[in-house]
């Protein structure tokens, strides 16, 4: 979470979205648009770690049901 503060583009590239980790940088180069790439990059992750996590509830789910 922090890197995804800090430096919001390389948050997205470590995590394989490379164009818009360069449209994020372009952003984030601009000082008015740092914050709202920090704030795009924090919610990616977020949402990205939920996902993951309702893809393994719903495995969990299907496997009970057999």
């Amino acid at each position: 979470m922090l890197l995804a503060i800090l430096l919001p583009f390389l948050s997205f590239m470590i995590r394989g979205k490379i164009i818009t980790g360069i449209i994020c940088m372009i952003l984030q180069f601009t000082l008015i648009g740092w914050l709202p790439a920090a704030i795009w990059a924090a919610l990616s992750l977020q949402n990205a770690r939920a996902e993951k996590r309702n893809e393994k509830l719903i495995r969990a789910v299907r496997e009970n049901r057999k």
